[in-house]
């Protein structure tokens, strides 16, 4: 079965491009750096927020991007590549998550901006990190009742919220970047609307290739139009050095205060249901089965990369529902491509005098790309929802009443910013977080737990669903559908041992699902 998935597409056609695919080198850089484009611009912009309000000097904001872009790359490695049990092996690019943005700025205001406070956010986010590791190592049985909170009722939502969240964010960008001086400047939109019509013709009428590459290729025409109209300014590559190396605790030994601790492990809880719902995500867009055991490895990934990143003067990272959005509108399934994006990323963190390049994409060219991925995020949430049934009125609620909690942030910010705690507010200002705990807690009330692992189909519908036109994979969470006569007898033969599975790990899990 797995070897069959791994060769459908969402739409139910031959993919060119399976999950465990090498690809030529060519065509591995190409695919990897649009991944690297396309991931930038949420790359860049924690340390950037975070580092101003800190009001870090320019060289060490500077520093603190490229230890962010190298702690990516090893990270994407990780998840991608795989290192026994640690890593999903699934297209997933890792990022800092924007959840913790809010809550690390509050940490480090309170301990007095400056690198003093980069070493406090630092304790929190290793020994956050340390604990999201140890948590995905818990017993298959421990480990199995915590997944059961997570149905694709829950999942479905979360992915749509972090979609509705971030298509601000890349609006933002067509508009010019929030803070510069031209934001909402007419100019800003041209160059995100030609950006975005022309990714959406290279989809439309391009050949297979030119459709995978169609946000790389919007990214270099929208800066090369920029360019040659005087708004594309490359004047910071001059001034950036060739070369920066990222040392472990480059700012000081880290601090470790029990409040910012708490803090950042319930930032982790939370990014851990965004690398579960977008693990589910990628698993349904590429064809591969995902288990309570797939769950645990990309956990125990997003874990390690946490706590590299405090050693390494990054922050806490996630898997990048960005990059699953473009997963999904490539159809460049292979996770090797995400391995070459991390490549790219190791790179750029060593190289500052590259990542001004990158960096010099203009904010509409950007914003134009990034909002089409964003609405992909959406999209692939409203598919997992949509193999719900949302008539059930219980159901119907819970993604109702969540959607509008993940809105209420960005609707209403003075209820967060002038009536509320600051160290309450800085946990609770955020969508993703009101949206998640809201889908979380409202399936609790109305279904409580799922009977066992809430995303794995019965094996015979699964197969039953590789030979028929359905829209849908092992592993998205479908209660599958009786075997149709018409499908043969051995259609609905037992699965083929974990042994003979495409992913099988080598050595024996003793706490496999």
């Amino acid at each position: 079965m797995a070897r069959v998935a791994a060769r459908l597409s969402t739409d139910g056609k031959q993919s060119t491009h399976p999950v465990d695919e090498v690809l030529p080198l060519p065509k591995l850089a190409l695919y990897g750096f649009q991944h690297v484009l396309a991931f930038y611009a949420g790359a860049v912009i924690v340390p950037i927020i975070v580092g101003s309000a800190l009001k870090l000097s320019p060289e060490q904001l500077v520093y603190l991007i490229n230890a962010d872009l190298f702690t990516c790359g090893i990270a994407s490695i990780i998840q991608a590549w795989g290192i026994g049990r640690i890593g999903a092996r699934l297209p997933l690019i890792q990022g800092v998550t924007f959840t913790a943005v809010s809550p690390m700025i509050a940490i480090g205001l309170g301990a007095g901006g400056g690198t003093a406070a980069l070493l406090v956010i630092y304790g929190a986010v290793i020994t956050a990190g340390i604990a999201t590791f140890a948590f995905a190592w818990l017993p298959a049985k421990a480990f199995r009742t915590v997944m059961r909170l997570f149905p694709p009722v829950v999942t479905g939502t979360v992915i749509t919220v972090l979609g509705i969240v971030l298509i601000p964010v890349g609006l933002n960008d067509a508009a010019g970047g929030l803070g510069s001086p031209d934001f909402g400047e007419p100019k800003n939109f041209a160059y995100a609307g030609g950006t975005m019509l022309f990714i959406l013709i290279l989809m439309k009428l391009g050949k297979p290739f030119l459709s995978s590459i169609a946000i790389l290729l919007g990214l270099v025409v929208g800066t090369g139009v920029a360019f040659l109209l005087g708004d594309a300014k490359f004047g910071d590559v001059g001034n950036s050095d060739w070369i920066g190396v990222t040392t472990p605790f480059h700012f000081g030994v880290p601090k470790f205060e029990w409040f910012p601790i708490v803090l950042m492990l319930i930032v982790m809880l939370i990014t851990m249901v965004e690398t579960t719902g977008d693990t589910y995500a990628v698993g349904d867009i590429v064809g591969k089965e995902v288990d309570s055991e797939t769950v645990a490895r990309a956990l125990r990934a997003d874990g390690a990369a946490t706590a590299l990143g405090g050693v390494l003067n990054s922050f806490p990272y996630v898997a990048f529902a960005e990059n699953v959005g473009l997963v999904r509108m490539t159809k460049v399934k292979s996770r090797f491509v995400v391995v070459a994006a991390g490549v790219f990323m190791i790179v750029l963190g060593l190289l500052p005098k590259a990542a001004a390049i990158v960096a010099a994409v203009p904010h509409g060219v950007l914003g134009g790309a990034a909002t089409v991925m964003f609405a992909m995020v959406a999209l692939a949430g409203i598919q997992t929802l949509g193999k719900v049934d949302l008539k059930e009125e219980k159901n119907a609620l819970i993604v109702g009443v969540s959607l509008a909690f993940a809105l209420l942030p960005a609707t209403v910010p003075v209820f967060f910013t002038k009536h509320m705690d600051a160290d309450l507010s800085s946990l609770l200002n955020s969508g993703v977080t009101l949206g998640a705990t809201a889908a979380i807690v409202l399936n609790l009330i109305f279904n409580g737990l799922a009977k066992d692992n809430a995303h794995d189909a019965p094996e015979a519908g699964a197969q039953a669903l590789a030979g028929a036109e359905v829209d849908t994979a092992p592993g998205s969470g479908v209660t599958a559908p009786e075997v149709p006569a018409a499908v043969p007898a051995q259609a609905a033969s037992p699965a083929p041992s974990a042994e003979k599975a495409d992913d099988a790990d080598p050595t024996p899990s003793p706490s496999a699902p």
